[in-house]
């Protein structure tokens, strides 16, 4: 696995996940292959994409990119997921976790609704527990039960779309959690339960 050293800038603290924290081997373990549908309910569940699903994505302070199927034939594409844990690492610390598929289900279903082409910038995706403790002793609105220590949520945006009209789009959606950063230029997505900030 590769190493990066040096310093890096230090992606902007989301302070918006207030879900709990589910253990990743019980997430994981549940069925992939279920999880997508078991995460989204009513008329939203067909807005996930139930072909072959892709997603591009590059990652804000390194060069990392995916872009390609992570889901096909019925089933998540455990080389891709590999990829995209990579991507979605905690940079800090240089730790992967496995990301929970569902958000990459939302993302995609984002990226249909706004007929995006390009690659989501990615700002933040797994956050370790002490990295999350540190956001949380330089600012007191960082959620201790983050879903990013989860795999469960990232920080990003779409170049060249305006972060107002992607948070909007994706809370009428309902797929999960969506928080705006309109400071930093960012939306926040997880697969969560569906609220907005």
């Amino acid at each position: 696995m590769r190493v990066f050293g040096g310093n890096r800038p230090k992606a902007p603290a989301c302070d918006c996940c207030t879900g709990g924290v589910v253990g990743r081997r019980t997430l994981l373990g549940a069925g992939l292959g279920l999880m997508a549908c078991a995460a989204v309910s009513g008329g939203a569940q067909a807005q996930v994409a139930r072909g072959a699903r892709r997603l591009t994505v590059r990652r804000a302070y390194t060069s990392d990119s995916f872009s390609g199927v992570y889901f096909a034939d019925g089933r998540y594409v455990a080389d891709a997921l590999s990829k995209l844990d990579w991507v979605f690492r905690d940079l800090s610390r240089e730790e992967v976790t496995p990301m929970d598929p569902r958000l990459f289900d939302v993302m995609n279903a984002v990226a249909a609704r706004m007929e995006a082409t390009e690659a989501f910038e990615v700002i933040s995706g797994y956050r370790a527990p002490e990295t999350n403790a540190a956001l949380d002793r330089r600012n007191s609105r960082v959620s201790t039960v983050s879903l990013h220590m989860s795999g469960m949520a990232g920080d990003m945006r779409l170049p060249g779309r305006e972060s107002m009209g992607m948070a909007r789009l994706a809370a009428t959606m309902g797929l999960g959690g969506v928080g705006l950063y309109r400071r930093d230029g960012f939306v926040h997505l997880d697969c969560g339960q569906s609220r907005r900030w």
